[in-house]
């Protein structure tokens, strides 16, 4: 399994058109690929996305594309690791591949020092209690990591976005992945001071240790 960094900011349509053309392009033998990113300020809309769910754009670019989920905003203290691998080849099916992308995130959180995180039934992505975050804000979960994904002919591509130490003020100006006031959280408002290029690396790692 081949870990690249892209230079960061990336724009958003250069990454998926390359994500694309490398699924199109590869063969059997052609060895899995972990891409990790910190993308410009981007909103995207999965393939069954309702624009209904962006608020105000506020001037930033909204693009509808083919991976799973509703919309979800990129931007730069945001980590995200795009899974560019060969389920067939492996003989592993989407739920587990999910579950594996999912619980590599736990992982790194928990390194991290959060410990509480969480899945929430029936709705991809990772999440965290209130009672985590420096500021508690009520007793619901917030989110922390989305997850969308493509699969096409039996590879997977696309992947997790993990929100490290951002701006969040434009998750508001949204329904994030379709849910109205959920809350999104980084991990600076989980007490955790971490570097971006760090955390990637953890990603990666757990990632590439569970496939």
């Amino acid at each position: 399994m081949q870990l690249r960094w892209l230079d960061r900011p990336a724009p958003y349509l250069p990454v998926w058109q390359a994500m694309q053309d490398f699924t199109e392009n590869r063969t059997a033998d052609t060895p899995d690929e972990l891409w990790l990113v910190e993308h410009a300020p981007v909103y995207t809309l999965g393939q069954a996305g309702l624009e209904s769910h962006i608020l105000n754009p506020h001037g930033i670019p909204v693009v509808h594309c083919n991976r799973g989920g509703q919309v979800t905003y990129h931007g730069p203290g945001q980590v995200v690791l795009y899974t560019l691998v060969d389920l067939r080849r492996r003989g592993v099916f989407v739920r587990d591949f999910v579950t594996r992308l999912e619980q590599s995130v736990l992982d790194v959180l928990a390194d991290l020092g959060v410990p509480s995180a969480c899945r929430k039934p029936g709705a991809p992505g990772i999440y965290v209690p209130q009672s985590a975050l420096s500021v508690s804000q009520g007793s619901a979960l917030a989110k922390i990591a989305a997850l969308g994904i493509k699969v096409r002919r039996g590879c997977a591509y696309h992947g997790v976005a993990l929100n490290v130490g951002m701006d969040l003020g434009p998750f508001s100006d949204i329904n994030p992945c379709g849910y109205a006031g959920l809350q999104t959280v980084d991990l600076r408002a989980c007490g955790v001071q971490a570097d971006l290029i760090d955390v990637g690396d953890r990603l990666a790692r757990r990632f590439a240790a569970a496939w």
